[in-house]
C-alpha cells in the first residue's frame, strides 16, 4: 500500500511560526471528515468500514452499465456498516420520472439516504428527458424523498464539451434552485493533479459571491496509466499536462504517495486566503476503495501528530 511521504511540502525553515500554524490547522482541516467515492459493484464495498471512520461519508458513483437497483444495494451496505452513502443520481442515465421516484423512495427506505450528489452523467445522449442535473433539481422530488443536502459539481479545469461561461451559469442555477427547494447545497470539484487551477477557481467563485462549501475532489494512489486514463475522460486536461511536463518525479508522487503535495498547497494557500476556506477533500479512488482509504486515514493521522 502507498504510504503518505512524512514532510512532503511541509514549510521549510523560512516560514515564520504563524505561517506554519497556519498550515498545519489548514491540513487538519482539509483532512478531517474526508470523503472517498467508490463503485456500486466494487466488491470492497463491504469492507470499507474496517479501513473508515464510522460515519464516513462514502459517494457511490454510477458508472456506464450501472443501474439505481445496484446504487440502492451498495448505498443500503454501507450504511449498515455504519457509513453514510452519498450515491450519485446521474441525470442522463435515467430513464424518466418513473425511475427516479424508485431510486430515491429506495434510497431513503433501505439506505437512510439523505445526501446525494447530483450530476449530469457521462453520457453524450440521455437515456431519457434529463440533459442536466438542474432537471433533476427542478422536479422537486429530491425534497419529497427527504434528501437535505446535494453536491454539485465544480469544474475548476473546465469541461472540454462546455463552455466557461455554460459552467459558471449553471452552477448559480443549481445552487439557487437546491436553495429554493429546503435543501443545503455544496460543491464537489472535478480532480486535478494541481493545486493552482483549484486555488484560482475557488477565488473566481468567492469574488462572484459563491459560499457553497467547496470539497475537493483529488485522486487517491493509483498507477499512472489508470491516472491519465480517467483525467483523458474527465476532461482535466492542464493538470494532464503538468503531469507529463514535470516527468517522472511528479507520476511517481502521484502513483506512489498520492496527492500530498497537491493537499499541501492548498493548506498553505487556505492559510493565506480565508477567503478560499475549502470544506474538505473527497478522493476519487481510482486504484481502489482499501488502498485508498488507508491511504488517507494514514495521512490524516500524520497531519494530525504534525
Amino acid at each position: 500500500m502507498a504510504r503518505p511521504q512524512a514532510g512532503t511540502n511541509m514549510a521549510d525553515a523560512t516560514t515564520s511560526p504563524a505561517d506554519a500554524a497556519g498550515h498545519r490547522a489548514q491540513l487538519k482541516s482539509l483532512l478531517a471528515g474526508f470523503s472517498i467515492e467508490a463503485s456500486s459493484g466494487d466488491a470492497a464495498i463491504e469492507a470499507a468500514a474496517s479501513h473508515l471512520a464510522p460515519g464516513s461519508d462514502v459517494y457511490v458513483n454510477w458508472l456506464p452499465g450501472d443501474n439505481h437497483h445496484r446504487s440502492v444495494a451498495a448505498a443500503a451496505t454501507l450504511r449498515r456498516n455504519g457509513l453514510n452513502p452519498v450515491p450519485h443520481v446521474a441525470a442522463r442515465y435515467l430513464t424518466g420520472l418513473t425511475q427516479l421516484q424508485d431510486f430515491l423512495a429506495r434510497l431513503a427506505g433501505d439506505a437512510g439516504v439523505q445526501q446525494v450528489l447530483a450530476i449530469a452523467g457521462d453520457r453524450d445522449r440521455p437515456y431519457g428527458p434529463f440533459e442536466s442535473s438542474l432537471q433533476v433539481l427542478e422536479t422537486g422530488l429530491l425534497e419529497k424523498y427527504r434528501i437535505t443536502k446535494v453536491g454539485i459539481a465544480g469544474y475548476p479545469e473546465g469541461n472540454p464539451r462546455i463552455s466557461t461561461q455554460a459552467l459558471a451559469t449553471a452552477l448559480a442555477a443549481k445552487l439557487a434552485r437546491a436553495r429554493e427547494g429546503g435543501l443545503t447545497p455544496y460543491i464537489v470539484t472535478q480532480f486535478c493533479f494541481e493545486a493552482q487551477p483549484i486555488i484560482d477557481w475557488t477565488r473566481r467563485l468567492r469574488a462572484e459571491g459563491v459560499s457553497a462549501p467547496i470539497h475537493v475532489g483529488l485522486a487517491g494512489p493509483a498507477g499512472l496509466a489508470t491516472l491519465m486514463k480517467f483525467a483523458l475522460r474527465c476532461g482535466v486536461g492542464n493538470s494532464m499536462r503538468a503531469l507529463s511536463l514535470r516527468g517522472p518525479a511528479i507520476a511517481r508522487l502521484l502513483t506512489e504517495a498520492g496527492p500530498e503535495r497537491v493537499i499541501e498547497d492548498l493548506a498553505r494557500a487556505a492559510a493565506s486566503d480565508p477567503a478560499l476556506a475549502f470544506a474538505g477533500v473527497h478522493f476519487f479512488s481510482f486504484g481502489g476503495v482499501v488502498r485508498t482509504a488507508d491511504w488517507a486515514r494514514a495521512f490524516q493521522q500524520q497531519a494530525a501528530t504534525t
